[in-house]
């Protein structure tokens, strides 16, 4: 299941993040959509960076009925990213998301031996997606 908190009205492939959702996890996932601002001071709370960033993941402790947890995308950088690489803020949300949902998953590409990168390339190709940040930073 799917929440989704968007202030900003940004328009979203909703059917393709539900069925992600559905597809990777059965426990419930919140989407945030949050301004540059906003997810400036996020990161500098939770991550110590004095910078903003695309997206970011917060799984929930695993207990029954938990949430898997929540992932927050910047709607500014990914408005501003569809446009320099020519295709929808719809399908760069959704690159996000798939990168946010993998985190939340347990993946780590910071620190693993790009078991990440691979699934996200999986499901990039699955969902019928362009390449996203990780597979874009590749070379």
């Amino acid at each position: 299941m799917l929440l989704i908190e968007n202030e900003s009205n940004t328009p979203l492939h909703v059917t393709i993040l539900e069925q992600i959702c559905k597809e990777h996890s059965q426990k419930e996932v919140e989407l945030i959509m949050i301004d540059g601002k906003s997810m400036h001071e996020l990161n500098l709370e939770h991550r110590g960076m004095d910078k903003t960033t695309d997206v970011l993941s917060f799984p929930v402790e695993n207990f029954p009925h938990a949430p898997l947890g929540s992932i927050v995308i910047n709607y500014e950088l990914a408005d501003e990213k569809a446009k320099e690489l020519g295709h929808t803020i719809e399908e760069e949300i959704t690159l996000l998301f798939i990168h946010g949902m993998l985190h939340l998953l347990g993946f780590d590409h910071e620190v693993d031996n790009g078991e990440m990168r691979e699934r996200e390339k999986a499901w990039i190709k699955q969902y019928n997606l362009p390449e996203s940040l990780i597979v874009r930073t590749e070379e």
